[in-house]
């Protein structure tokens, strides 16, 4: 059964086909973070495939994950295509590399996802909040539940983190 709700006043669907994002979703709504974990060479990956990356073995096991990292690549967003995003301007895509398996299978690789950077409540960030997040900045999960059963991962500056005193960011011109 297909899943579906709503982002933002925007529909989500997710058909039967895709089993895997549908997987992930469900998993959301449930307010954990689980990635695919390869049960052959034991490393876990996103976005979820039919198969391992890195060894090709179909056999996997969602497995929960902290939901704690750090920014390691952002867009700061100040024309929104999509109408449901023109009001959030500016809003802040993250590429959050979690703590989990840093460096792993080799240097500089990393498990990272993408999501906004939001409010606990799932609210998406204010401008100075967006202002105040950089490269460096320590950031947890949280979710926005859209429906059906699923949520969509957010991140949120973790206060119980020590922050950079500046993170970095790239320059506005």
């Amino acid at each position: 059964m297909a899943v579906e709700g709503e982002y933002l006043g925007m529909q989500v669907f997710i058909d039967d086909l895709d089993q895997e994002n549908q997987a992930f979703y469900k998993h959301c709504g449930k307010h954990e973070l689980r990635l695919q974990q390869c049960d052959e060479c034991q490393l876990k990956r996103f976005p979820p495939t039919t198969a391992c990356p890195f060894c090709a073995s179909v056999e996997v096991t969602w497995k929960k994950v902290s939901g704690k990292g750090t920014v390691y690549s952002y867009g700061e967003v100040h024309h929104a295509i999509q109408m449901a995003f023109r009001e959030h301007t500016p809003y802040m895509l993250l590429l959050v590399e979690l703590d989990e398996q840093r460096d792993v299978p080799n240097n500089y690789d990393g498990l990272r996802l993408q999501g906004n950077l939001a409010t606990i409540d799932g609210v998406l960030a204010s401008p100075d909040l967006v202002k105040s997040v950089g490269i460096g900045t320590r950031v947890k999960v949280a979710f926005k539940d859209i429906g059906d059963d699923a949520a969509m991962p957010l991140w949120v500056v973790d206060e119980d983190e020590d922050q950079p005193e500046t993170p970095w960011r790239y320059s506005p011109e």
